[in-house]
């Protein structure tokens, strides 16, 4: 049976939105496996995706072209016997490898110049990109100068069994009977994309005024350690997780949560496909470029004049965007999700 490989971007949030085409393309053809090529830290949500068969964890380091491994790596998938090969990132040197494989259908977005290396080329326009489920699922079908709406396709879904879901809270410390709200404080992006950790803080305690049993976990990678830090100084109720969970126990402990309240992340756009309720705060960022598809959500932007400027720093140094959307704010929609839950 040919099989179908997928190369994932670099980005945890990317990754989720890329979903619906592996759906699109299970509709298509159920019975060809999909592997997945994929760095280590982003290998976590790929696993969580039933339509993948296998996911094969990249040995490259991040920026770096490495020609030779890329060319070794490549004689390797070669031996798998790929009809297909979908690219995701945007990058040269990852639409070498499908081409030093001589996989026969190389399909992806023309990015850096990828003429040769890609032999089914779609285009975004650079003035008015594509949603980002839009822009990954448009490839399962021929170029075209539209792209399906989110309204139109399958939503992201991941799935975690309920024994790992268990066995997470138990290695935490975490109690599966009491109500957990996740709070997602950080931001690979960039600081522009995180509310204030005094916010976090002054809506933790809001949450244990209104809800005493209520357990409140943050998650993130080490890189978000400060900000954590900085909300549990204020909060010492809160639980920090951040930089001490892997991705598999974040993506359960997220599966587990009554509300997520979170910045325009990837632990956002992992509770959207696990269909968590969600409170979405976005500033420097379009919340209608990737917005959570959960049943129950709420996306938050002030929609000032100078957003979104898609900025890794505030251009002008207030940070309004995010400064003046207050707890009160957040906690309004929160509210109702935690009273149903």
């Amino acid at each position: 049976m040919p099989r179908i490989l997928i190369i994932s971007p670099n980005w945890i949030g990317d990754a989720v939105m890329a979903q619906p085409l592996l759906q699109l393309l299970k509709q298509r053809d159920p019975e060809a496996p999909i592997d997945v090529l994929a760095p280590g830290w982003v290998a976590p949500v790929w696993r969580a995706m039933q339509e993948v068969d296998t996911v094969l964890e990249a040995p490259f380091r991040h920026g770096a072209l490495q020609l030779g491994e890329r060319r070794d790596f490549a004689r390797r998938l070669k031996q798998r016997g790929y009809a297909e090969a979908y690219v995701l990132p945007n990058t040269l040197k990852f639409a070498l490898i499908p081409w030093l494989a001589r996989i026969p259908r190389r399909i992806g977005y023309r990015g850096e110049m990828r003429y040769g290396l890609l032999n089914v080329m779609h285009r975004d326009k650079r003035r008015a990109p594509r949603p980002m489920v839009s822009f990954y699922a448009a490839l399962a079908q021929a170029p075209s100068a539209a792209a399906p709406s989110p309204s139109a396709l399958p939503r992201p879904a991941l799935r975690v069994s309920r024994q790992q879901i268990d066995k997470t809270l138990a290695q935490v410390g975490l109690q599966p009977a009491r109500p957990l709200v996740v709070f997602a404080p950080g931001a690979e992006f960039g600081s522009a994309k995180r509310w204030p950790a005094s916010h976090f803080a002054q809506l933790a305690d809001t949450i244990r005024h209104a809800h005493p049993e209520a357990q409140i976990a943050l998650l993130g990678s080490g890189k978000d350690r400060e900000v954590c830090e900085e909300i549990a100084a204020s909060a010492p109720h809160v639980h920090d997780f951040a930089g001490i969970t892997s991705l598999d126990q974040a993506i359960a402990l997220i599966a587990q949560a009554d509300a997520v309240v979170s910045n325009d992340s990837g632990l956002l756009h992992i509770a959207s496909a696990l269909n968590r309720p969600i409170v979405a705060i976005y500033g420097p960022t379009d919340p209608e470029h990737a917005p959570p598809f959960s049943d129950v959500a709420k996306s938050l932007s002030l929609r000032l004049e100078c957003s979104p400027c898609r900025q890794r720093e505030c251009p002008l140094g207030h940070h309004n965007c995010m400064r003046q959307l207050t707890p009160g704010m957040v906690w309004q929609p929160l509210k109702p999700m935690l009273e149903t839950h």
